[in-house]
C-alpha cells in the first residue's frame, strides 16, 4: 500500500507527510466529543495507518479549546442497550486499535480530556500536554460510572489515584498527570508542536522494523508474570538480534558512525 493522501472529513482531519500521520479532531463546537461517526471514522483511518508501512509515527491532536470531552451525550439518551453496546463497543475498538497499531501514537494534548478523551489520551503510547490542560473521569457526577476509560487509565497510572479520579470526578492538572505518569511533558502551549516534533524525530531516527516490535513487545509482555515476561521479551530480543537490522546497528555503533537501516 502506497502512502496515503491527506483527507478531511466532517469530523476528523487526516493528513501524513515525512512518514508522520497527523489526526486531529474537528468537533469544536463539540468540544470534540466522539460521536459515533467520528468513532467510526477513527476507527477506518488507524486501519488505513495499521496497513501502510511508510507512516512511521502518528500523532493524534485535536481542534478549537477542548481536546475532548468524552462521548456525545446528546447521542446517548433515549437509546437501547444494544444501542449502548454497540457504542461502547465501537469506542474500546478504538482504543485497542491505537495499543495495537504498529507505528507509535502521541496525543498532542492542548485543552480538557474528559471521560472517554482521558481514556483516548490513556490509550495513547506517548503523551504531551500543555500545562494548563486538565485530565478527569467524571461519569460518576452523572451516573455513568468511566468504567470503559478506567480500563487504559489503570494501566498508565497507580491504583490509588485511578480509583480517586474514578470516586470523584474531579479534574487533575497536567502537572498532576505527569507526576502519575500519564503524561510524558508537559509544556507551556507554544512549545507543544517543538515537544511533539522532538519526540517524533528521535523516533524516525530509529529503525521502524525495531519501534515496531519494540512497541508490540512492550504490551504483550505488560500483563505477564515476570517469568513469563522474560520468556516472551527473550524470543523476541534473539529474533531482533539475529536480523539485518541490528547487525546493521551494532556494527555502526562499534565502527563509530550512524547507521544505514536495511528497507
Amino acid at each position: 500500500m502506497t502512502s496515503m493522501d491527506a483527507t478531511a472529513t466532517s469530523e476528523l482531519l487526516f493528513d501524513v507527510s515525512g512518514g508522520v500521520a497527523r489526526l486531529a479532531l474537528n468537533r469544536p463546537e463539540k468540544r470534540n466529543a466522539l460521536s459515533e461517526a467520528l468513532l467510526e471514522q477513527l476507527a477506518a483511518v488507524l486501519a488505513r495507518i495499521a496497513s501502510d508501512a511508510a507512516v512511521r509515527v502518528v500523532v493524534l491532536s485535536a481542534t478549537g479549546p477542548a481536546f475532548c470531552a468524552g462521548h456525545d451525550l446528546t447521542e446517548m439518551i433515549g437509546r437501547s442497550q444494544a444501542d449502548y453496546q454497540e457504542i461502547f463497543s465501537r469506542c474500546s475498538g478504538v482504543m485497542q486499535q491505537l495499543r495495537f497499531l504498529p507505528q507509535p501514537v502521541i496525543a498532542r494534548v492542548h485543552g480538557a480530556a474528559t471521560a472517554a478523551g482521558c481514556q483516548l489520551v490513556a490509550a495513547c503510547d506517548l503523551v504531551v500536554a500543555a500545562d494548563h490542560a486538565t485530565f478527569a473521569t467524571p461519569g460518576v457526577k452523572i451516573g455513568l460510572f468511566c468504567t470503559t476509560p478506567m480500563v487504559p487509565l489503570v494501566r498508565a497510572i497507580p491504583a490509588k489515584p485511578a480509583m480517586e479520579m474514578l470516586l470523584t470526578g474531579a479534574p487533575i492538572s497536567a502537572a498532576r498527570a505527569y507526576e502519575l505518569g500519564l503524561v510524558n511533558r508537559v509544556v507551556p502551549p507554544e512549545q507543544l508542536d517543538t515537544a511533539i516534533d522532538e519526540l517524533v524525530n528521535a523516533m524516525l531516527s530509529a529503525s521502524p522494523l525495531v519501534i515496531r516490535l519494540g512497541k508490540a513487545a512492550f504490551y504483550d509482555q505488560l500483563s505477564l508474570d515476570e517469568a513469563t515476561a522474560y520468556d516472551r521479551a527473550t524470543d523476541v530480543i534473539t529474533d531482533n538480534a539475529a536480523r539485518p537490522v541490528a547487525q546493521e546497528g551494532m556494527t555502526a555503533f562499534l565502527e563509530k558512525r550512524l547507521p544505514i537501516w536495511p528497507g
